[in-house]
């Protein structure tokens, strides 16, 4: 399994950005697709996944209201779109993989599988 994320960048408090992670896998309908991040300083914190049936979405109650996961068959990619961005939510951004089988979808430790990371800051 390869993940390749983009889509970071600077952004005023406020605003939006849509992270994009790009998944190859020979079954994606296996997986479960994540999104964490960590802060300068802080642990590595759970953000958002989303099993590629799509048949639900979980956030951490940080983001909530404020972020949507997706993910797109034809280009097979997952996406984070992020409003209302904070300046506490400045970090790198990490999608990662799983099986299905996963049961506690915020544990990063279960994850086998992440991509490189993508800068977000939100300037105050």
């Amino acid at each position: 399994v390869q993940l390749q994320a983009s889509g970071g960048g600077l952004v005023q408090a406020g605003g939006s950005l849509r992270l994009s992670c790009v998944v190859s896998a020979p079954i994606l309908s296996r997986y479960l697709l994540a999104w964490f991040r960590q802060a300068p300083g802080k642990e590595r914190e759970f953000v958002a996944a989303i099993p590629w049936s799509g048949s639900r979405t979980y956030y951490a109650d940080s983001v909530r209201g404020r972020f949507d996961i997706s993910r797109d068959h034809a280009q097979n990619t997952v996406y984070l779109q992020m409003n209302n961005l904070k300046s506490e939510d400045t970090a790198v951004y990490y999608c990662a993989a799983d099986w299905l089988t996963n049961t506690v979808v915020s544990d990063g430790s279960r994850y086998p599988y992440w991509g490189q990371g993508t800068l977000v800051t939100v300037s105050s």
